[in-house]
């Protein structure tokens, strides 16, 4: 198992609007996941720029572990049940 990047291990669906640029969160640290907020600042990462050329509903990654960045690609099935269960306690509360 490995371990999770953010506090949102599960996937994020989005509507994107056509022609907006979007700022998905590579650092998992921002309060508006799955987009950045600045938190990354003094640290090793950086937003990924995304342009949407039409109107859609996509699905982000939220784990931070994908490989097709920001999309969702099942890399949350990876991460350890009990580590999920303790971040979504700790968000609950």
């Amino acid at each position: 198992m490995v371990k999770c990047n953010s506090d949102s291990p599960n996937p994020i669906i989005c509507q994107l609007q056509r022609c907006k640029i979007y700022y998905y969160c590579t650092c998992g640290k921002s309060e508006d996941q799955p987009f950045c907020d600045g938190s990354h600042k003094r640290s090793k990462y950086s937003p990924i720029k995304y342009h949407a050329t039409e109107d859609k509903i996509v699905v982000f990654c939220g784990c931070k572990l994908t490989k097709n960045p920001p999309f969702c690609d099942g890399s949350h099935r990876s991460i350890d049940p009990d580590m999920i269960k303790k971040m979504l306690d700790r968000n609950s509360g």
